[in-house]
């Protein structure tokens, strides 16, 4: 038998034998009904079992959780969660310190919930699609438009019902989420069906486009089940630092030594590691994000617990750094390199339609490490052509060949350059911060920040060497950004999400 079917096996045995762990469990079958403008509503299957049915006492049980919870102080806009999905009485102030680690007032346009199935077996995802979930705090709302744009275009994506409707791990979070945001956000329920690693990189893949900083992904997973309180303790702690390392491969190396140890009563050593697996796949591509620990327990520390046979607990955060903390200085030579990278890109590719290969041997590592880039062409001080990218998934060199390319090619505001005009053209690289979310348009500041905006899918930008070309005061400049780049109107900027970025800019000089 392999790891991946040992693990699927013990998940489902894990289930079987959660329910002896509660002290009474029922669990009824969902009920739907049509709602207003909502479609179809996901009835709470759980109230009154994993959490209080009652609406005043699941305010008061989750305002005590929360009094009680041991938040992380992280410096850095969280961008994922892992949190237990366990009854409240057991893992409730886990839980709630992972909720406490992000700031009351963040602002998340959505909430990814992932989760392994643990009723259901199928193949791939499923996001549901068919209306909003109820809770006994009230009506949650699911982002349907996100969810039907999963399902129509990704083959491993679809909605099964099934999979949503007798699910306890995405259920179990969305009051805490109710409860504790200020602005509820939209939520994308996703319950895997399938425990492998093919499964989460299927996954990972899909929803990478909008693992960005404007949306949460909460990741629903108990850990160790049912070993002593002590293994739980010592097989806990090995696989919570294997995340923390944010590497797929260590976190899976080390779920197969933990589940082939041999321990006394172990059923898996965390029941959503596929959902984990999923999150690391995506974290590991994002230099920014970094991941720390929130809080450790199990269920032998609850007051109802027991020490024999227990369930573990992790709250863990990954966390994008603030700009200041990393390190985007260049020294010159790093910038002649990439200038020189740049300027081989462009005349090979306009005289022999090829690439021109670059070693990464001799580079140094801040130009092997994923950066965000525009490259500029200018002929006659006007310039030729401007394209760059935030978000790149491959080193800063390599970026700057694309980026030249594009430039060259596919500014759609110029006719593509010609060979011609090779030996009049000069170069400028903008090598880019991170993007970071702002609240207002008062933490802008013109001439040192970037702008980026995006709106009901609509975006643009504007380099913080604009401000200074163009004369623009700060509205000005929202307000250019706004119409001419976004698409929005030129007050549209003030409903956009806004963020900023700083650019180390350098350049060929200018030929004349």
């Amino acid at each position: 038998m392999n790891t991946e079917t040992s693990l699927n096996i013990h998940k489902m045995k894990a289930f079987y034998t959660a329910l002896c762990i509660m002290a009474v469990l029922v669990c009824p079958i969902a009920v739907t009904a049509q709602g207003s403008g909502s479609g179809t509503l996901r009835q709470p299957a759980f109230a009154g079992t994993f959490y209080p049915a009652s609406p005043g006492q699941l305010q008061d049980d989750l305002d005590g959780y929360f009094a009680k919870a041991s938040p992380a102080e992280l410096e850095g806009r969280i961008r994922t969660l892992i949190v237990p999905h366990a009854g409240y009485d057991y893992s409730g102030v886990v839980a709630a310190s992972g909720y406490k680690s992000i700031p009351r007032d963040a602002q998340y346009k959505n909430i990814f919930l992932i989760a392994s199935s643990h009723r259901e077996q199928f193949k791939g995802a499923s996001v549901y699609a068919a209306g909003n979930y109820i809770t006994p705090l009230g009506e949650a709302k699911v982002n349907r438009d996100i969810a039907r744009q999963l399902i129509e275009t990704e083959k491993s994506i679809s909605y099964n019902p099934k999979a949503h409707d007798r699910e306890h791990s995405i259920e179990v979070q969305i009051p805490f989420i109710q409860h504790y945001f200020t602005e509820t956000p939209a939520i994308v329920p996703i319950v895997m069906g399938n425990s492998s690693l093919a499964a989460a990189r299927d996954l990972a893949s899909a929803l990478l486009p909008w693992f960005t900083p404007e949306n949460l992904f909460i990741i629903s997973s108990d850990f160790s089940h049912y070993p002593s309180y002590k293994d739980a303790q010592r097989i806990d702690k090995l696989t919570g630092e294997a995340i923390m390392t944010k590497d797929p491969e260590m976190f899976y190396s080390v779920l197969r030594k933990n589940s082939n140890e041999g321990v006394l009563n172990l059923a898996t050593p965390s029941c959503g590691w596929s959902s984990i697996m999923t999150m690391l796949y995506m974290a590991d591509r994002k230099e920014e994000i970094e991941i720390a620990p929130v809080l450790y327990r199990n269920s032998g520390d609850s007051p109802i617990g027991d020490k024999d046979r227990v369930v573990g607990y992790w709250a863990i955060a990954g966390y994008e750094k603030p700009p200041e903390a990393l390190s985007y200085a260049l020294d010159d030579a790093e910038k002649l390199k990439l200038l020189e990278i740049s300027r081989s890109t462009l005349e090979t590719y306009m005289r022999s339609g090829t690439l021109a290969e670059v070693s990464s041997s001799g580079l140094s590592g801040i130009l092997k490490q994923p950066a965000g880039a525009f490259v500029s062409l200018y002929m006659g001080g006007r310039l030729r052509g401007c394209i760059g990218n935030f978000t790149p998934d491959k080193p800063l060199y390599m970026v700057v060949q694309e980026m030249t390319l594009a430039a060259a090619l596919n500014d759609s505001r110029f006719a593509p350059v010609e060979a011609s005009e090779l030996e009049y053209i000069s170069i400028e690289v903008s090598v880019l911060t991170p993007l970071q979310l702002i609240g207002s348009a008062d933490e802008f500041q013109l001439g040192k920040h970037g702008i980026y905006m995006i709106k009901g899918g609509k975006s643009g930008t504007l380099l913080p060497q604009v401000a200074q070309s163009t004369g623009w005061n700060k509205e000005e400049f929202l307000g250019h950004c706004s119409r001419d780049k976004a698409g929005l109107g030129f007050e549209g900027w003030k409903e956009a999400d806004l963020y900023v970025y700083e650019a180390i800019v350098f350049g060929e000089e200018k030929v004349k």
